[in-house]
């Protein structure tokens, strides 16, 4: 299923798909993606972040193989999973960045988690309001660079095309807090998938696409070595499968002539 022009619809109807959607890819992940030591929840966090986030937890106490990296901790059991240097993630941009000491002390901002299991990574997938404003876009870079300062791997799904406040997409944006700012979006190619890998030095990988394109599989890391591949074509369609008829026919117009 080729990916939607979600600027057809109002905030309410994302919405509603969007929260569906992260409700299938939790089931994914929950029914095997994941080693048997994690475990994804959709979370409502305060904040740019929030409120729906799909966090991925690790159990208290798990057996620890190597001891913990980063604030991640290794799995007992690694069914499907695999690691960066057997299997590196498909991508045609990667890039790697230090946090410098600037950045770290200006973002005071933390996410927490409730229950007390350990947070290693979050699944985002973007609003329009995130970035209709210069005020959101910066709330929202700053939890960003706050999650990956903190060890937290991350997920970024922004299916809307820049703004005048991102010209070249979220991950542009986020970039030229953590490396040298020159990524750059193709033209023809205004949507972008990214992977965050946490560790001291950052590493992105961006996946630039389009309206009209399948989703691909996308890396969710564990650890700064180890990554899940997450479905998003086949959570896409089953949470597209909820969308109104109404809604369906504005997203998917009949051919004129």
């Amino acid at each position: 299923m080729p990916i939607h022009d979600w600027t057809r619809v109002g905030a309410g109807t994302w919405h509603a798909f969007r929260l569906s959607w992260i409700a299938e890819i939790q089931l994914a992940l929950n029914s095997g993606l994941l080693p048997s030591d994690y475990y994804a929840q959709a979370e409502q966090i305060a904040g740019p972040l929030g409120p729906d986030v799909l966090t991925l937890q690790v159990a208290d106490a798990p057996e620890v193989l190597d001891g913990p990296t980063n604030g991640a901790v290794a799995s007992s059991s690694r069914a499907g999973a695999v690691t960066v240097d057997l299997a590196p993630p498909r991508v045609r941009v990667t890039a790697e960045a230090d946090m410098d000491d600037y950045v770290l002390k200006r973002r005071t901002l933390v996410i927490r988690h409730a229950s007390g299991d350990r947070i290693v990574a979050l699944i985002e997938i973007l609003s329009p309001g995130n970035k209709n404003s210069q005020h959101a876009l910066r709330a929202f870079v700053a939890k960003v660079v706050e999650a990956l300062w903190r060890g937290y791997h991350l997920l970024l799904v922004d299916l809307f095309p820049p703004g005048p406040h991102d010209p070249n997409g979220i991950h542009g944006v986020i970039w030229s807090e953590l490396g040298d700012g020159s990524f750059v979006l193709p033209a023809h190619e205004r949507l972008a998938l990214a992977a965050y890998s946490s560790d001291p030095r950052k590493r992105a990988y961006v996946e630039p696409t389009a309206v009209g394109r399948e989703l691909i599989d996308r890396p969710l890391f564990l650890e700064p070595e180890l990554y899940v591949n997450v479905p998003l074509e086949a959570t896409y369609q089953a949470a597209y499968r909820g969308v109104p008829q109404r809604w369906q026919h504005v997203l998917n117009p009949s051919p004129t002539g």
